[in-house]
């Protein structure tokens, strides 16, 4: 067993930890409580279920959840491969059918003979720690009771278990003629940018956001929100002005162009080193994302914005990564346990998907001697791994898939040409890592038997692959 990794959830992650550690000759116990036990959104005992959206969102490789794709089809990802092979129609968008999808990775795990699926809850981590070489959780964001207070004893109370998120937009479309950069009272210098508003766009602002449509509370996530993280259509059916009094304060702040404080102001604060990406200051909601992007369109300097992560106020168990974490993403105070998928901090099928690849190649590599670099943050998986562990802690929130994760496109490049550029670096890094000499991505991944179209295998894993990051001679 000292040489046996032992991997907790089978959910995204957790099913393609296994799979990838088990192709490259490591033996996994692979531990699902359902269907015995099962969480408050799951309802079958298969791996990697869906509980929410069928759709894995774009398969364009000049979109970000695209690249990230293409990027894992370079490793033979059983997600990407299980998706491909119950695909439904659905546009551009990878979308399946949920019980072909369920029904076809658990198939794959127990066929495996490096995996044995253990159909059993996990409540303490010291005496798998103690049996087995490393210890993978990856629970997902409802993480059973037990488990999680076990964590604590390891994390303290570095683990979230409600997710407040706010908007983040990308920098280049703020209209920084109407938005003014500040800090209130000048604290801080200009590191904020501020949206202002006057006293009719405020109530009409207030009076949009309490006619839209919401989304409701689970059964489950009843117990809040709380008084610090209060939804902003909470805040604004308590008084007209709750949000002028709340993240919309005005105190502290003159606009430059006109000498006078705003009756009302959105803040903007810069989410990422390269100020690709801001955040919207105390925005968090349970708005949909469409009435999100309608009605935050209204605010002047943002009538143009692109959002890559809207605003959400759920239960979501997960670890503030980047203080505990290390490039393994494993505790940097118990170098044997790792942690995969949305525990770490990231949001989407894709990307936990993403994090539970890049875990099992890690420990893959520790466990048989091979050289470890990491990729870099030109690509999406790297940009992803750079956010769940550098990101200042206080401003550390989950994160799907977004271009202004990535090193910056060259000064001077035109604003359509960027994202070709992102996707033709990241692959080109990507293939380097995994010494391919061609893509399986974009378009079908093409890997399967004999030719055969959309149905890959990912068992038709080449040489490099087997030996995770080594790069040829």
């Amino acid at each position: 067993m000292k040489s046996t990794v032992a991997v907790i959830g089978a959910g995204f992650a957790g099913s393609e930890a296994a799979w990838q550690l088990a192709r490259r000759g490591v033996h996994v116990e692979l531990f699902e409580m359902r269907p015995q036990r099962l969480t408050e959104a799951h309802q079958t005992g298969w791996c990697a279920e869906l509980v929410c959206s069928n759709s894995f969102k774009s398969t364009r490789v000049e979109n970000a959840h695209g690249l990230l794709k293409a990027e894992l089809a370079c490793w033979g990802s059983l997600i990407l491969a299980g998706a491909e092979r119950c695909r439904v129609p659905a546009g551009q968008a990878l979308a399946v059918d949920r019980e072909l999808f369920g029904q076809w990775v658990t198939e794959r795990l127990e066929a495996e003979p490096r995996i044995h699926l253990r159909r059993e809850e996990v409540a303490a981590l010291e005496p798998l720690l103690r049996d087995f070489a490393k210890v993978i959780v990856a629970t997902g964001p409802l993480t059973g009771q037990a488990l999680a207070a076990d964590l604590g004893l390891y994390v303290g109370d570095r683990l979230a278990f409600y997710d407040a998120i706010t908007p983040v937009v990308t920098a280049e479309t703020i209209d920084e003629s109407v938005a003014f950069r500040a800090s209130r009272r000048g604290k801080g210098g200009a590191d904020y940018l501020n949206c202002p508003l006057d006293r009719d766009r405020y109530f009409n602002f207030v009076a949009a956001v309490r006619r839209a449509e919401k989304v409701a509370f689970h059964s489950f996530e009843s117990l809040r929100p709380f008084e610090g993280c209060l939804p902003i259509e909470v805040m604004a059916e308590r008084g007209d002005l709750t949000l002028a009094y709340g993240p919309m304060k005005p105190v502290g702040l003159v606009d430059p162009r006109t000498g006078k404080r705003p009756f009302a102001v959105v803040q903007l604060r810069q989410e990422n080193r390269a100020a690709t990406l801001f955040g919207m200051v105390g925005f968090q909601t349970k708005m949909t994302w469409p009435e999100q992007r309608r009605i935050f369109r209204t605010i002047p300097g943002l009538e143009g914005a692109e959002f890559v992560r809207l605003g959400s106020l759920h239960r979501n168990t997960f670890l503030e990564s980047p203080r505990l974490l290390d490039e393994d993403l494993a505790l940097r105070a118990e170098p044997r346990l790792h942690f995969a998928g949305q525990i770490t901090g990231v949001e989407g099928y894709i990307e936990s998907t993403a994090m539970g690849l890049y875990v099992a190649l890690r420990v893959a590599c520790h466990l048989q001697g091979r050289p470890l670099p990491r990729p870099k943050p030109d690509t999406m998986l790297g940009a992803l791994l750079r956010y769940v562990t550098e990101t200042p802690p206080g401003d550390f929130q989950p994160m799907n898939a977004a271009f202004g994760l990535l090193e910056p496109a060259p000064a001077g490049m035109a604003k359509g040409d960027r994202k070709a550029f992102y996707a033709r670096r990241a692959l080109g890094e990507m293939a380097r890592l995994a010494n391919l000499d061609e893509l399986p991505w974009p378009g079908k991944i093409t890997a399967g038997p004999e030719g055969a179209a959309g149905e890959p295998d990912p068992e038709r894993i080449n040489s490099a692959q087997r030996a995770p990051f080594q790069r040829s001679g």
